[in-house]
């Protein structure tokens, strides 16, 4: 049977880049050594993928933004070594409000998730079946969402955050915490996922005091940011929340109802 896969003459493949039957690889890509290709896949111009990804079928990767201000800018998609794009997930490449849209290293993004424009993704995240990402969406290293999670866009979350399945994202979410309930509120500290990635028990005590502060006291943001220059400890993880909340330009998400 003929192969039909098709691979710009111009597109830039490195070593042992396997590519699989009725794939579509357009002029201006680039993909990195040792990376697996399925079969259906349409990489599309500005696609720059790292080294030892795989891509499953029906992907597509760098289509143009979803977005009428969009006027054909040049732009592209980044997408870090080591990470995996399984079947049918959409990856639109940035808009001249920002360039790009970037995926950190070793991710896992599974299958009929879609990650719009000039969204800015860590290393190591999960997005699991059905994840949506709206346009401008920053997400920090080691975050999990859930199944048929939704980000509405411009929204912000923090590292190592976990988001229940099925959560409506319209909040920025702050690092170190689990989310869900509607509307979406804070559900802890993310105390399995913080454990797992070698946080100690105090740790993980000290971040538990700084959010009984910012989402139990009762205390506005303003207030409660007061209270923790002041009166909490001063740890790395403090810091990384104090700056979060400073910078929050949607709010966060609140707190037990």
């Amino acid at each position: 049977m003929q192969n039909s896969t098709s691979i710009h003459p111009s597109a830039k493949l490195g070593k042992n880049v396997h590519v699989d039957p009725f794939t579509t690889i357009h002029n201006n890509v680039e993909i990195g050594e040792g990376t697996w290709i399925g079969s259906n896949v349409t990489i599309m111009e500005g696609a720059r993928i790292g080294k030892h990804c795989k891509i499953f079928p029906g992907a597509v990767i760098s289509a143009i933004p979803q977005d009428l201000k969009f006027n054909g800018e040049e732009s592209v998609v980044h997408i870090g070594d080591h990470t995996t794009i399984r079947e049918c997930v959409t990856i639109n490449r940035g808009t001249a409000a920002v360039g790009i849209t970037k995926i950190g290293a070793h991710c896992l993004i599974m299958a009929y998730s879609h990650i719009a424009h000039d969204c800015t993704i860590g290393d190591y995240c999960i997005f699991s079946n059905n994840s949506t990402l709206a346009g401008h969406v920053t997400v920090g290293k080691k975050v999990i969402l859930s199944g048929f999670t939704a980000v509405h866009q411009f929204c912000t979350l923090g590292e190592y955050a976990f988001v229940a399945g099925g959560s409506l994202v319209r909040k920025d979410v702050p690092p170190y915490i689990k989310v869900g309930r509607e509307p979406l509120a804070y559900a802890g500290v993310n105390s399995v996922g913080l454990s797992r990635n070698n946080f100690s028990d105090e740790q993980i005590k000290q971040i538990q005091t700084v959010y009984r502060t910012v989402f139990q006291s009762k205390l506005n943001t303003n207030q409660a940011l007061a209270v923790l220059k002041n009166e909490v400890e001063e740890i790395e993880e403090k810091s990384k929340i104090i700056e979060f909340l400073k910078k929050s330009e949607r709010g966060i998400v609140k707190g037990y109802s």
